[in-house]
């Protein structure tokens, strides 16, 4: 495939997914997508709650489109995964959102995609728990007829660019 016909599929649009979908969608078609139909209503009119992102950024993007449509997603070919991954009171990950998100995906993607995980999870994770979960859902063999990836999410929520400058 050529790069140039890369079209990016974003799952989950919080403080990681959405501006990573800003920067793609200023040179490749993005789809953003979000479970919280509010969240999309609220960025189709370039408002951002969480402020990662300011209205000037979300419209110089101009290749994003924002859904809660699972189905619009059938127009990527290369997704990435930025669901949020909580902890529990023992301190360990809740993976539902991610599963939720495998499952879902399982049913779009097709022969040839990519997706990419960029939630934060313990080693092994893509490919003992997601990897799974996309085959049996899509009925396609990884590394055959799909494929996968893991970027570690550098972003703490609670540490903003602006915190290190003050």
């Amino acid at each position: 495939m050529n790069i140039l016909e890369t079209k990016i599929g974003i799952i989950g649009l919080g403080y990681v997914g959405l501006p990573l979908a800003v920067e793609f969608g200023k040179k490749f078609e993005v789809i953003g997508y979000d479970i919280d139909s509010n969240r999309i209503k609220s960025l189709v009119n370039y408002i951002d709650t969480t402020l990662e992102t300011t209205s000037y950024e979300i419209k110089q993007a101009s290749l994003l489109t924002f859904t809660s449509e699972p189905e619009d997603l059938t127009k990527a070919n290369c997704y990435i995964v930025t669901v949020p991954t909580p902890v529990n009171e023992e301190n360990q990950p809740d993976l539902k959102p991610l599963e939720d998100s495998c499952k879902l995906l399982g049913c779009y993607i097709s022969q040839g995609d990519t997706v990419i995980f960029e939630s934060t999870v313990f080693p092994g994770a893509t490919e003992e728990r997601c990897v799974p979960i996309l085959e049996q859902v899509s009925f396609l063999k990884f590394n055959k007829y799909f494929f996968c990836g893991y970027s570690p999410e550098r972003i703490n929520p609670e540490t903003r660019v602006i915190d290190w400058l003050i």
